[in-house]
């Protein structure tokens, strides 16, 4: 079970740092995944949060948790992340984007089963 915990944790990750490259990359002009100090504090904070999440083994996303452990600044950020980042994921991240539409789909059907 912990295995199991420990690879959603880092599949998180990885995705909101895919996320965050693509925005940085795009609107901050980095290149070759390179963050710039506002992008790299954002992911920073966005690793922590996942580390410490006590909901990792229920949850899906962020978005869906009853709790919101982000502050108001870091939430107002990575909102815009997501929003600038995620229909551009299914150009450079097609598996990803992929996995998360299903994802979420099973959490819709499981929440209106319950």
């Amino acid at each position: 079970m912990e295995k199991d915990l420990s690879k959603k944790r880092l599949k998180e990750k990885q995705v909101v740092e895919k996320m965050i490259k693509l925005y940085c990359n795009k609107k901050h002009k980095t290149k070759g995944g390179v963050l710039c100090t506002e992008c790299k504090e954002l992911l920073d904070y966005a690793h922590k949060r996942a580390d410490k999440c006590p909901f990792m083994e229920n949850k899906t996303f962020c978005s869906a948790c009853p709790v919101h452990c982000y502050s108001a600044k870091m939430r107002e950020k990575i909102k815009e992340v997501m929003r600038f980042s995620g229909p551009r994921m299914l150009i450079y991240h097609p598996l990803l984007a992929i996995w998360h539409v299903i994802i979420t789909i099973k959490e819709k059907k499981r929440g209106a089963n319950k």
